[in-house]
């Protein structure tokens, strides 16, 4: 290690080579540290992140950890896991060394965190809370795993949140009938045609927003589900979808195809591998927001068309293995999970049946 003064600026520098935790070495320069005492910070720093030592602060593991999340995950996915990390954990732990994180600091992390209110004095639901909390336990699982930490704190502090919410937000077939059918879908095809797409298919946003005019056979009555929208950085970009079984056809009934045959009769010069609904999620909350205002529809998330969607196909009486497939669901115990509340009850009907042997 090498710390100097600059005679004609009075300010200090340092220069520095160390082994990175691949084996190269790594020379590096930094100029314009008011004290020596800084530059001497900066260098311990920088060794311990170079090397790859768990003496290194949270915050400089967090660099490292998203610098290998960037090769192997979605774009998407890696800027969902920063905005929640940068937000919600970072600035807590930041200064703190990755080992000398204590069950108890995680303790008192989750403890601001159930403790927020917002300025309509609303918490945090418990299903964000659970979301957040696994962010943390998931990076300090890859801190053992790849840099040698003893254990992870969050296993022994416990969770907080729940990971289903208490109840779940849907339309029934008379509230979705009282939004599409109100007034202020007159004279705005497009975003009728949206959410008659969304409801009547379960899909999710992303995959709404990616379909083409290919995507679509409105003679066999399908629409072919593979890839998903989202906007990063103030651009539009095209991904794979959430999982490989999110790749699927969806059958579509005759309401659906009417209303996207008028829809597409209308759009001008459309190549087939053009965005079908150029907009964003955002323009979807807003006219979801408002269609509700003038229908006096509740208001539920655009997400939670999606569990209308599924609420409707149990109501039918359809199996937990076929709205699985609909819905893009990896595992048939996802779609048992997270509707199991919404199947009847046979009990009564599986003792009638025995009394009949």
């Amino acid at each position: 290690m090498s710390v100097t003064k600059d005679g004609n600026t009075g300010r200090w520098m340092s220069q520095i080579r160390v082994t990175d935790w691949t084996g190269n070495v790594i020379h590096k320069k930094k100029r314009g540290f008011a004290t020596r005492r800084e530059a001497l910070e900066w260098e311990h720093e920088f060794t311990m992140q170079a090397s790859g030592s768990i003496g290194m602060t949270f915050a400089d593991f967090i660099k490292l950890y998203f610098e290998d999340m960037e090769k192997r995950l979605k774009p998407s996915t890696v800027a969902n896991k920063k905005w929640v990390v940068d937000l919600k954990i970072t600035p807590f732990f930041e200064k703190k060394a990755l080992n000398e994180i204590k069950p108890t600091d995680i303790r008192r992390w989750q403890n601001s965190l159930k403790s927020y209110r917002d300025e309509k004095g609303m918490p945090y639901s418990e299903t964000y809370l659970r979301s957040i909390n696994n962010q943390l336990t998931a990076i300090f699982n890859y801190a053992v795993r790849y840099y040698g930490l003893r254990e992870n704190p969050c296993h022994k502090a416990g969770s907080m949140g729940k990971k289903n919410a208490d109840e779940m937000q849907f339309w029934t077939k008379d509230e979705f009938s009282l939004f599409i059918g109100n007034k202020y879908f007159e004279d705005k095809l497009a975003s009728r045609t949206i959410f008659m797409t969304l409801y009547y298919t379960g899909m999710r946003e992303g995959e709404l927003l990616a379909l083409t005019p290919a995507d679509i056979d409105l003679e066999k009555q399908e629409i072919r589900i593979n890839k998903s929208y989202q906007r990063l950085n103030k651009e539009d970009v095209i991904t794979s979808p959430k999982t490989p079984k999110s790749i699927r056809t969806i059958t579509i009934p005759d309401k659906l195809c009417e209303c996207l045959r008028e829809y597409l009769d209308g759009c001008y010069e459309l190549k087939s591998d053009d965005r079908l609904f150029p907009y964003t999620k955002s323009f979807l909350y807003h006219e979801m927001e408002k269609a509700c205002k003038a229908s006096g529809v509740k208001r539920i998330r655009v997400h939670d068309i999606r569990h209308s969607h599924a609420s409707l196909l149990i109501e039918m009486g359809f199996s937990p293995l076929l709205i699985a497939e609909r819905l893009g669901h990896e595992k048939v115990q996802t779609t048992l999970d997270t509707y199991s509340h919404l199947y009847p009850n046979k009990q009564i009907e599986v003792a009638k049946k025995l009394d009949t042997i």
